[in-house]
């Protein structure tokens, strides 16, 4: 009995120390309650970091705590709040402006940059003082290592009101580097694609906004006889908005309205073997460029970008369309003679494709154009017949070539 109760004597301290616990975190979670309601809401968009708490951020160095900086924060938040109630005492509504592009509506106006471009910028200086001059054309080269000297003698044809930029199907870029050109160039290299696929994921039109006139070109052009900057003043003079530069009649040749005529500066219209134009003033007679070589002004290039399929990448069909873009195409869409080009006809991307059942690579590349073609002439058609019979209208019989 002696034990127990020595037992039951020692117990009684340990439990009246319990109970204290208990109390004290009883008490400390109340006053921390108490704390928390009667502490001013902070929206964190109020909080403004001062120049020296930048500094901080990039000297690790400097021996400011993380709680030191929070500190300021709140302090500078709560003077902001307390400004703010002593100067109105209506509360002020959230920012939503639907003129805004989608997904900015919350933003101010004011600070909404909807378009970008692809001047390359400094990493150090005064932001207003990164370019010396703003290139006002863009033209991109879809190009494989071999082509390498051709797109050297092309692009010594742009000056530099001309940004260059160049898509690597085969992903070889440093060996550019011993042009000094290609220092200044953009370089984008994803094997294996077509220049319509990266058209479409790297030309938005909000991307290209600051060029009047965009060039998508294909390697295999000889250039001997074209000046770029006369090529764009021709362009205006007759107020093409899609065009390219007529080709030498006997090589590479496929249309005969690409074929350069020698008596004129430039031709909208032709005449092609019997029975190929139901109108004159259709393709391909008329409102009719190859994809070879194509410049668009930057209003046609919105519209064309949006036609371009995600999925479809060889573009075969789309010259056949591209007066979709335009109005009235037939005037709007021309051949520049007195700035012709050569069409060399070197299969170096179809060479990219891969050799299956007995077949070499260009076939199943070719076949796949083929194939493409077909597929968005259908598409097409579907897509204006729904738009006719969602309007009320009969569609007519067909809105295609």
């Amino acid at each position: 009995m002696a034990k127990l109760a020595n037992s039951m004597g020692r117990s009684t301290p340990r439990s009246n120390e319990g109970m204290r616990l208990i109390f004290s975190a009883v008490v400390g979670v109340m006053l921390g309650y108490l704390f928390g309601v009667s502490f001013p809401t902070v929206n964190i968009t109020k909080l403004h970091f001062p120049s020296s708490i930048i500094s901080y951020i990039e000297d690790r160095n400097s021996g400011i705590t993380t709680q030191t900086l929070l500190n300021h924060a709140w302090a500078s938040a709560n003077r902001h709040k307390k400004n703010s109630s002593d100067s109105t005492s209506e509360k002020i509504p959230k920012i939503y402006v639907p003129t805004n592009p989608k997904g900015a509506e919350r933003l101010p106006p004011g600070i909404v940059v909807s378009e970008t471009d692809l001047y390359p910028r400094r990493l150090w200086g005064d932001p207003s003082e990164d370019l010396s001059s703003e290139p006002r054309y863009l033209v991109t080269f879809t190009v494989g290592i071999s082509q390498k000297a051709n797109i050297d003698a092309a692009v010594k044809k742009f000056s530099d009101k001309f940004t260059i930029m160049l898509f690597h199907y085969d992903g070889r870029t440093t060996e550019w580097d011993e042009f000094e050109w290609s220092k200044r160039a953009i370089h984008v290299s994803v094997r294996k694609q077509t220049k319509w696929w990266y058209a479409k994921r790297f030309l938005h039109p909000d991307v290209v906004a600051r060029y009047d006139y965009i060039f998508i070109w294909d390697e295999d052009l000889g250039v001997e006889h074209f000046n770029a900057e006369a090529y764009i003043e021709l362009v205006r003079k007759h107020g093409l908005d899609i065009s390219q530069p007529g080709l030498q009649p006997d090589k590479g040749l496929t249309w005969q309205m690409t074929k350069r005529r020698g008596d004129q500066e430039v031709h909208k219209v032709t005449e092609e073997r019997p029975g190929w134009c139901t109108d004159p003033h259709l393709p391909p007679c008329a409102a009719f460029v190859e994809i070879m070589a194509t410049v668009f002004s930057r209003d046609a290039w919105r519209c064309v970008w949006h036609m371009i399929q995600n999925d479809l990448v060889h573009g075969w069909g789309l010259d056949f369309a591209l007066r979709k873009c335009v109005e009235p195409a037939h005037e709007k869409i021309g051949v520049v003679d007195a700035q012709w080009i050569v069409h060399q006809a070197v299969p170096s991307l179809g060479n990219q494709g891969n050799a299956e059942n007995g077949k070499a690579p260009w076939e199943g590349v070719r076949a796949r154009c083929r194939k493409e073609w077909e597929i968005f002439q259908t598409r097409l058609a579907d897509a204006e017949k729904a738009y006719y019979l969602s309007q009320g209208i009969t569609p007519p019989n067909s809105t295609l070539v």
